[in-house]
């Protein structure tokens, strides 16, 4: 029979605390991770496809007020001209637009807490 000091028991179940917790961080900090990195890339996904709608709405909404215009050039001039406003506008408004929102999303899925965590 071996016996142990308490003082070594102690200092054996510490290490296997600090141990056990220093793992667990790591998986939390895994998970959190992995859990932004495939929302970002859904939405990657998701953003390209409205990107190629857009496009092809903004050719078909330029040759269609050209045909109006009867003149090509004008309608795809107004149309990049919407867009130049856009873009005004969210240079503007940057940080309201697009910063805070971004930044408030990021923090709320870094902090957020999962039914199996509670």
């Amino acid at each position: 029979m071996e016996s142990t000091s308490p003082l070594m028991k102690i200092i054996e179940d510490f290490e296997d605390y600090v141990t056990t917790n220093a793992t667990l961080y790591k998986l939390t900090t895994i998970k959190k991770a992995a859990d932004i990195v495939s929302g970002l890339v859904s939405n990657l996904v998701l953003l390209m496809v409205v990107v190629f709608f857009l496009l092809m709405l903004s050719v078909g909404m330029s040759l269609w007020i050209g045909e109006i215009l009867l003149s090509p050039y004008k309608g795809f001039l107004i149309v990049s001209g919407f867009y130049v406003f856009l873009f005004i506008v969210f240079f503007v408004f940057k940080t309201q637009l697009l910063k805070n929102p971004t930044r408030n999303i990021v923090v709320k899925e870094i902090l957020k807490k999962d039914d199996d965590e509670e």
